[in-house]
């Protein structure tokens, strides 16, 4: 390494930068290498070649960005620009997981609210059926008591008819109709029950976000 001149290794580092074969971590990287690298690596034309390709927008040789870069070297430059950039980007990330940790909160609680209702409407399902099966044993009684019976079975007939208080066809048409819109409920509601679940694996992204996140500030 030593054999080959300064000259030489100036013109190495330069096309590499202009290629694009070099990044900013290969300066660096070169730059503990030896004294000599250490001190050609950090040269103005290599960080201001760097600074107007990799952040084009903050620098460019027509722009009055350049003239800050007398007062101060562009790879300090390029340092500032690169935290800048860096915070930018672990900045929306941190967005990014605030936004799916209230979606989640947001589908966790409609969840709650679904299982709630689910239990509500299963609940209203099953006293409708009990209601049913008591209504329907009525009408079996109504009927019989039209055909003759012995009169102790009769009277057991006659007892659970006048326990009726209510239209016994009419209640039990409208008890049909309970049933089946608890029925279609409970079909819906475990549908987007289903889906809310499934929704709710946004939690195995948000964890792998926040690692994201971790792992950029420790890289950095």
């Amino acid at each position: 390494m030593s054999a080959l001149p300064e000259e030489l290794w100036r013109r190495i580092l330069e096309i590499g930068v202009q290629r694009r074969g070099f990044s900013y971590k290969d300066l660096c990287c070169l730059s503990i290498s030896s004294r000599r690298l250490n001190r050609l690596s950090d040269e103005d034309f290599l960080w201001s070649h760097l600074l107007s390709s990799d952040f084009p927008p903050f620098f460019s040789p027509s722009s009055s960005s350049i003239t800050s870069a007398h007062s101060s070297t562009c790879k300090s430059l390029y340092k500032l620009r690169y935290e800048r950039d860096r915070d930018k980007k672990i900045a929306a990330h941190r967005r990014a997981v605030l936004r799916k940790e209230s979606q989640v909160l947001e589908r966790s609680m409609r969840l709650r609210d679904m299982e709630t209702r689910l239990a509500e409407e299963t609940n209203k399902m099953r006293a409708t059926l009990a209601e049913l099966s008591n209504l329907s044993n009525v009408r079996q009684a109504s009927v019989a008591l039209n055909v003759w019976q012995p009169e102790i079975i009769r009277g057991r007939q006659k007892q659970i008819v006048e326990q009726c208080v209510v239209p016994i066809e009419s209640r039990f048409h409208v008890l049909q109709m309970e049933l089946k819109l608890c029925k279609q409920q409970i079909l819906g509601l475990e549908k987007a029950h289903v889906s809310s679940i499934i929704l709710l694996f946004m939690v195995i992204d948000l964890s792998s976000t926040r690692f994201q996140v971790r792992s950029h500030k420790t890289k950095n």
